[in-house]
């Protein structure tokens, strides 16, 4: 697949990454505070962002009057999506901002370039040596230490970036994003809700915590992953994966100015390895 990375392509990938970020923003203030449950965002998230894709779909004859997926593909794609959602949630509880983005999109990338290599692409030594060095970043962030994060935490947003990569990779192939999207949500749904009902004794939520939910929902997600399943035909699984480790550190930028957030020096290290790691990967793909 060759890649063609013009200033539109930059823009609209741009725009995805901060939509990402906001995701960790408003999932940090609203769960990080306790103002809501993550049973309860998890669910007011996903129905927010379906309402918010059903209309566009709506009023936009052309994308709702594409090829609809087959069924089985949207079942799995929904599943992926809430399993990619209430992780993040439980997660948020304990990890700060910048680190829960980090080791999501350090798992997103572990998945999609392990697929992408498994089914042919062959990344150039600049890109392997650009990989190595965002996956560095990535264990040196979690290896254990004084400011290591909770274990418990890391590993559900270990097992909400899988998620997301899954999910990242069959939105390659399909021919309508928003349609495609509106289905993803409405099937992740009868989901959500059955956790939320096996987590009622948590249930608790704040004016601002249900209003933080549905940001996230129906700007940060469901704007965000319309655009994301627009970009996505147009570059490898690679480059993808890659791309997406910007997010932590745009979203570690916005922890420490919206949420009050320290910076350490093993998060400032893992960052700048990552952003490295994703330069190298990004000038050997422009270079080709």
């Amino acid at each position: 697949m060759t890649e063609r990375f013009d200033a539109r392509l930059l823009l609209l990938i741009t725009l995805a990454m901060l939509a990402f970020a906001s995701n960790s923003v408003l999932g940090r203030l609203a769960l990080g505070s306790e103002a809501i449950d993550p049973g309860s965002y998890t669910l007011i998230r996903l129905a927010s962002g379906a309402l918010m894709l059903w209309m566009i779909v709506r009023f936009n004859r052309r994308s709702s009057s594409g090829a609809a997926e087959s069924r089985p593909r949207q079942w799995l794609s929904g599943v992926m999506l809430v399993v990619y959602a209430l992780c993040f949630s439980f997660a948020y509880v304990s990890l700060h901002t910048g680190t829960g983005a980090l080791i999501l999109f350090g798992m997103v990338q572990l998945t999609m370039v392990g697929w992408g290599v498994a089914k042919g692409e062959r990344p150039s030594p600049v890109q392997w040596v650009g990989s190595a060095l965002a996956i560095a970043g990535l264990c040196y962030l979690v290896s254990p230490g004084v400011t290591a994060p909770p274990l418990k935490g890391a590993v559900l947003m270990a097992l909400s970036g899988v998620a997301w990569g899954v999910y990242s990779l069959r939105g390659k192939g399909v021919s309508s994003p928003i349609q495609a999207s509106a289905e993803n949500f409405l099937w992740a749904l009868p989901l959500a809700v059955l956790v939320w009902l096996l987590t009622m004794s948590g249930w608790h939520a704040s004016l601002n915590g249900v209003l933080l939910a549905v940001g996230s929902g129906a700007l940060a997600s469901g704007l965000g992953y319309v655009l994301w399943y627009r970009i996505l035909p147009a570059i490898t699984a690679t480059t993808a994966a890659t791309v997406q480790l910007s997010v932590p550190v745009i979203a570690s930028v916005l922890g420490v100015l919206l949420v009050s957030e320290p910076v350490t020096m093993r998060l400032v290290v893992s960052s700048f390895t990552i952003l490295g790691g994703i330069g190298l990967v990004i000038a050997a793909r422009r270079g080709a």
